[in-house]
């Protein structure tokens, strides 16, 4: 298995719209065949600060991940609201 873990700040004036279209991508990812979990959270103490939980049976299904159109419209509208991002993508070790 393999997770990716995403840390994002939002603008605060752009969280709506950050909020349908990350939760659109999520539950589109969610009907992919290769993947097991993708959530959306949102920090408890900081309004604009999100994660994005992903889940993926094996490598090649969080590649295929990447090559679908929703991910596409994403990376193409993310930059209008994300101020910063933090990554960790790797295989379950524990």
């Amino acid at each position: 298995m393999v997770n990716v873990i995403v840390l994002l700040e939002i603008d605060p004036q752009q969280i709506d719209d950050f909020l349908s279209l990350a939760l659109e991508n999520a539950a589109a990812s969610r009907q992919e065949p290769g993947c097991l979990r993708f959530e959306v959270s949102r920090d408890a103490t900081q309004a604009n600060l999100f994660s994005l939980s992903e889940s993926y049976r094996d490598q090649a299904a969080m590649e295929a991940h990447y090559t679908t159109p929703h991910v596409a419209k994403w990376r193409e509208n993310a930059p209008k609201f994300v101020l910063k991002r933090w990554a960790a993508k790797g295989e379950v070790i524990g």
